[in-house]
C-alpha cells in the first residue's frame, strides 16, 4: 500500500487534494490508521485518480464526477454533458483568438507610434450606391464591439437576399452613425430570454448604429417585387434613412461623399486598428480633418479572413 505522499506523487495531486476528495466522499483511502489517522491506498485506486482528473479536465465539477462515476448518469446524458462541453471551449477558443488579435493589434499600433504609414492613402470622390441593409446597435465604435455585431448582419442579409431572390451586384459597403433612441432605425437584435442578458444589450451613450448593406440594383428589386426611385440622399450627407421592402431588409440609397481619404487594409477587421490610426495621422499631417464615421468598402472577403481587402472610406474636409 502507499501512504498518502507517495500516493499523491504517483498520481501528479497533491495531499490536500486527495485528502478533500476523502472528505466529500469521491476518493476513499484503501485504510486509514485508527491511531494515527495516516491514510493509506492501493496501486488499484489509480485508475479512479485518474478518471477524475481526467472529468476535472474535461470542465466538470466535483460533484458531477462523483454522479458520474457513481454511474448515477447515464450513457446519453453523459455524451450530452460533453457535447455542451465541447461547445463551451469552442466558445472560449474564439473568444479567446479574439482578444489576441486584439492585443497583437494594439501592440503594432504602439510600435508603429511616431511613424508614417507605409500604405498609401489617396483622397477621392466616392459614387453613390443603393444598398441592401440590415442594421444592429454596438456599444462602441470599437472593433471590439463592431466584429460580434456585423459578423451576424451580413450573414443574415446574404440568407434574405438568396430568400428573395435578389442578386447582389457589388461588394458589402458598411458605414455607421450616432445611436439616437427616438431616430435609431428598426435593428436585427439577438433573441434575449432574461432581464439580465436584455440589459447587457441595452445601448450605452458610445453606442452606434451599425448598417451592413450589401450592393444591389434597382432592376433586381423589381424583379423581386420591390421598386424604389432610387434617389440618394444629398452629396455629402452621412445619414440617410433606410426604407423597408416587406422581405426582411432595407433598402439605401446612400449618396455619394465629395471627399474621402481612403486606405487599403489587408486581413482581418480585427486587426484594423493600426490601418485606422496610420489613416488618423495621415489625415492630419496633411490638413484634413475628420467629418464622419468611415465607410467600409468589403473589396475581397474570402473564407480566409487572413486574405480580405477592405477599402477604408474616411470623410474629410479642409482643417
Amino acid at each position: 500500500m502507499f501512504s498518502i505522499g507517495d500516493f499523491a506523487q504517483y498520481g501528479r495531486v497533491s495531499a490536500r487534494m486527495l485528502r478533500h476528495y476523502d472528505a466529500i466522499g469521491l476518493l476513499r483511502p484503501a485504510r486509514t490508521d485508527p491511531v494515527s489517522g495516516y491514510r493509506y491506498y492501493e496501486a488499484a485506486q489509480l485508475a479512479r485518480l485518474n478518471r477524475i482528473i481526467a472529468l476535472k479536465d474535461l470542465g466538470f465539477s466535483l460533484q458531477q464526477v462523483g454522479a458520474i462515476l457513481a454511474e448515477e448518469v447515464s450513457v446519453p446524458e453523459l455524451r450530452g454533458m460533453l457535447r455542451l462541453r465541447r461547445a463551451e471551449l469552442e466558445a472560449s477558443l474564439t473568444a479567446a483568438g479574439a482578444r489576441l488579435a486584439q492585443v497583437e493589434a494594439r501592440l503594432r499600433t504602439i510600435e508603429s507610434e511616431g511613424r508614417m504609414s507605409a500604405d498609401d492613402v489617396v483622397v477621392k470622390r466616392t459614387g453613390a450606391v443603393l444598398l441592401a441593409e440590415l442594421s444592429g446597435i454596438a456599444a462602441s465604435y470599437g472593433p471590439e464591439d463592431i466584429g460580434p455585431v456585423i459578423q451576424p448582419l451580413y450573414g443574415e442579409l446574404c440568407r434574405r437576399l438568396e430568400t428573395a431572390g435578389v442578386t447582389p451586384a457589388g461588394p458589402g459597403l458598411a458605414y455607421y452613425e450616432d445611436y439616437e433612441d427616438a431616430d435609431a432605425p428598426e435593428t436585427l437584435e439577438p433573441e434575449t430570454s432574461d432581464a439580465k442578458t436584455a440589459e447587457e444589450h441595452k445601448p450605452t451613450r458610445e453606442a452606434i448604429v451599425v448598417h451592413a448593406g450589401i450592393v444591389i440594383t434597382e432592376e433586381a428589386l423589381a424583379k423581386a417585387g420591390v421598386t424604389t426611385d432610387g434617389t440618394p440622399g444629398r452629396p455629402g450627407t452621412t445619414s440617410v434613412t433606410p426604407t423597408p421592402t416587406g422581405l426582411g431588409f432595407d433598402v439605401v440609397a446612400l449618396p455619394a461623399l465629395d471627399c474621402v481619404a481612403t486606405v487599403v487594409h489587408r486581413g482581418p477587421m480585427s486587426r484594423i486598428l493600426p490601418t485606422v490610426q496610420n489613416l488618423a495621422h495621415w489625415i492630419d499631417a496633411n490638413g484634413y480633418r475628420s467629418a464622419g464615421y468611415a465607410r467600409e468598402l468589403y473589396l475581397e472577403c474570402p473564407p480566409d479572413q487572413e486574405n480580405w481587402v477592405t477599402e477604408i472610406q474616411e470623410p474629410v474636409v479642409r482643417a
